[in-house]
């Protein structure tokens, strides 16, 4: 049986739209990871970018379940003594609603050079507007 490796004219990117209002964040974040990495198409080869791109509109209006607003804590450190930062999922939803989701989804991506190229695809926006209606997206139901 031959092999088949997919090629530039095989991997065609589609652009979707996926509304996040009254959605439950972890929900929203396996599907766009899915889309993104191109797991979801006959296609897939782990070492290429067959993934399309996702706009992310409504970031503001996600839910998260049991107490997670208030108690799930999100950390980095600044690489100084005493660098440790923290802040709640509410302050963070507050702050900059696409971050929330943005580091939910890059959680789930690889951590490599093509998980770098994976990222660029995905575009959060906090309200119901986007700047991509040339790019003609689908809305995609959860």
């Amino acid at each position: 049986m031959k092999s088949f490796i997919p090629g530039e004219k095989d991997i065609r990117k589609r652009w979707y739209v996926i509304d996040a209002e009254g959605q439950i964040l972890g929900r929203i974040a396996t599907r766009v990871a899915t889309l993104l990495t191109g797991k979801n198409k006959p296609i897939y080869t782990p070492f290429l970018d067959t993934g399309d791109h996702v706009i992310i509109i409504n970031a503001e209006k996600v839910t998260l379940t049991g107490n997670k607003l208030t108690e799930k804590k999100y950390r980095h450190h600044t690489g100084y003594p005493g660098g440790l930062r923290e802040a709640t999922a509410i302050e963070l939803l507050s702050k900059d609603p696409g971050k929330l989701l943005r580091k939910a989804v890059f959680g789930m991506l690889p951590k490599t050079k093509l998980g770098r190229a994976m990222r660029k695809k995905l575009k959060v926006y906090p309200g119901p507007e986007h700047p991509h209606e040339a790019q003609q997206p689908t809305p995609l139901a959860l």
